[in-house]
């Protein structure tokens, strides 16, 4: 009988059920997009900020410490630190090795350029290596990846390219530097040069336009520092900071054991910082405080944002079916209290009506669902240029969207139908 009734209900109220469901379509299909979205974002926004440079400097322990004392990162006691280039695979063989995305190491040199009055900077770096891991993987990676917002005029120097040369915009325009020029450098004794091609100019808006970057190897054969290398810029996805992150910043030991597992286990740049040591000899790992910080907080405005769409579409769905709720129960006022007059308890009124809206607003979630699916996709293309990855969670999530979303936005109508009085309503009053 209950179900002959509720069919009934729906098919006398077509207009009522096509208003209802559309009203909650809309609220759902933006909960889905956004819900999609933001248990996606984090790796798709990180994975976007880390194309703007790296958030942790790896260098050797000893210049560290001068330079945390007396603000010294170059000169007297800091040349003769060095990490190990044949090490840091070892990078990748960390907890969190995946959420290391790119690294690429830096060698100096200040060398005489033919021609020039003033000194120049000589850097060795790896523009794309090919790296074999530890693990028997083997990854690619380098400066061509963590600087591709330089504006470079001309191609990226490789590797293999063994007198191939990138020209800072600035020092280029000085010295009257073009593509394709032969220049020569001097090492700082005089003892060896070197021809160089130059591939390509760049402007980076750094200290970098006053420099020249070479292959490694190159600078390495020049400073007679065969394999090592003087820093290395890391790039990684990381989870925001928190209070439990700069306490382990500051002495991970101050931590309690199960204070210490959660940090350790967490992709905070402290902790990716931490490991990273552990791998490495004799190294510190330094976290660029303006990057990772500027990540959490951008990311967290982004989620919170996203959050507060969700909220709001849910809250307008809700006052929508409560007016036409309201509305549907003062139409129905006569068959309302025709039920009640033949013994129908308030009770068994309110499960038929709320049964209705719940039907109604189950068809609006259904559609909305697809509907949703269907917009993270438009918003990981257009925003981030990926695909999102559905969230199965997200299926029972909007399940309890729908039922809560009808249930408070019956809530008035409900109330409506609790007072009216059989009497009265058959009467005409």
């Amino acid at each position: 009988m209950f179900l002959r009734m509720l069919k009934s209900a729906l098919l006398r109220q077509k207009r009522k059920v096509l208003m209802i469901a559309l009203t909650m379509a809309l609220g759902v299909s933006l909960s889905t997009a956004m819900l999609n979205v933001v248990m996606d974002v984090e790796d798709k926004i990180n994975q976007e900020l880390k194309t703007y440079g790296a958030n942790l400097n790896v260098i050797p322990r000893g210049a560290s410490m001068l330079g945390d004392l007396y603000g010294i990162d170059k000169g007297a006691g800091v040349a003769d630190k060095f990490i190990a280039e044949n090490e840091l695979g070892k990078m990748k063989t960390i907890f969190w090795a995946n959420n290391i995305v790119d690294f690429t190491p830096y060698l100096d040199l200040t060398v005489r350029l033919e021609g020039a009055s003033e000194p120049v900077v000589l850097v060795g770096t790896w523009f794309d290596k090919k790296l074999d891991l530890p693990t028997g993987d083997v990854i690619n990676t380098g400066m061509r990846h963590m600087k591709s917002w330089w504006e470079v005029s001309g191609n990226w120097s490789s590797d293999s390219d063994a007198e191939g040369a990138m020209v800072g915009g600035v020092l280029a325009e000085r010295l009257k530097i073009s593509r394709g020029d032969r220049i020569r450098v001097f090492s700082p004794d005089n003892q060896r040069s070197e021809w160089l091609t130059v591939r390509s100019t760049f402007y980076s808006g750094g200290s970098e336009d006053e420099q020249i970057f070479v292959p490694l190897k190159l600078v390495q054969k020049m400073s007679g520092h065969d394999r090592l290398v003087q820093r290395v810029e890391v790039s990684a996805l990381t989870t925001p900071d928190n209070e439990l992150s700069r306490r382990a910043a500051e002495d991970p030991n101050s931590l309690s054991r199960k204070e210490w597992d959660t940090w350790y286990c967490t992709a905070y740049i402290s902790a990716i910082a931490y490991q990273i040591e552990e791998v490495l000899t004799n190294v510190k790992a330094k976290p660029v405080l303006q990057v990772s910080e500027s990540e959490g907080t951008i990311l967290s405005k982004i989620k919170l944002l996203m959050l507060l769409l969700t909220v709001l579409s849910l809250a307008c769905s809700a006052l929508g079916i409560s007016n036409l709720v309201s509305m549907s129960v003062m139409e129905r006022n006569t068959e309302i209290g025709l039920m009640k007059a033949i013994g129908a308890t308030n009770g068994a009124v309110s499960i038929l009506i709320l049964s209705e809206i719940l039907a109604m607003s189950f068809i609006g979630g259904i559609i909305g669902y697809g509907v949703g699916l269907g917009l993270a996709q438009v918003i990981g293309h257009s925003v981030f240029g990926v695909s999102i990855a559905l969230k199965a969670v997200v299926i029972p999530i909007v399940v309890l969207i729908v039922i809560a979303v009808a249930v408070v936005g019956s809530l008035p109508a409900l109330r409506v139908l609790l007072s009216l009085e059989p009497n009265r309503v058959l009467h005409g009053r």
